[in-house]
């Protein structure tokens, strides 16, 4: 075993925590879309709540009708529980939306359920800035918050609060 950083690697690239992707020469990035890809470590501070947030500002997927480009600035915030999702595994993941057709609201929803299935979060939110197509962007957001928990009312008071300041689009 090798030390890079504080992740121990062995000659296969899978961690301690069972990670196969960081670390890992000669990535493959999926053709169609696929969970599968996704991985999780442990939180190393369960008792703290704290939010997690990535910024995807190169979010691509296909029309399911017209089979036309769809690009997006996704942005996944989480307070994690026990689990945290690995980052290089998400990017790989949300690759996997390039050749696959969703509506935007679907493809929002899609993460999400994907995200808590994986990593059982206390709250999370998904967040989509879609670029304009015909005249229009579409940005729609979803959230969770863990039934029987405060993030439970937090995710309806961040629902119901959403978008009440609109940003101004600049679209020159």
């Amino acid at each position: 075993m090798t030390e890079r950083g504080n992740v121990y690697m062995t000659q296969h690239n899978r961690t301690e925590e069972g990670l196969t992707q960081l670390g890992a020469q000669n990535t493959r990035y999926p053709q169609e879309y696929t969970p599968s890809v996704l991985e999780t470590f442990e939180n190393k501070h369960p008792g703290n709540d704290y939010f997690v947030k990535f910024n995807c500002p190169e979010f691509t997927s296909l029309c399911p009708i017209t089979g036309q480009p769809d690009f997006a600035n996704l942005v996944i915030s989480y307070v994690p529980d026990r689990r945290m999702v690995e980052s290089k595994s998400l990017k790989l993941y949300l690759f996997s939306f390039r050749n696959h057709g969703a509506f935007h609201e679907d493809c929002v929803n899609i993460i999400m359920k994907d995200l808590i299935a994986l990593m059982e979060p206390k709250y999370i939110e998904v967040w989509g800035r879609f670029l304009p197509r015909g005249g229009i962007s579409i940005d729609p957001y979803c959230n969770y918050g863990k039934p029987g928990t405060p993030w439970e009312a937090v995710a309806w008071q961040r629902l119901s609060g959403h978008d009440q300041n609109p940003q101004w689009v600049d679209n020159r």
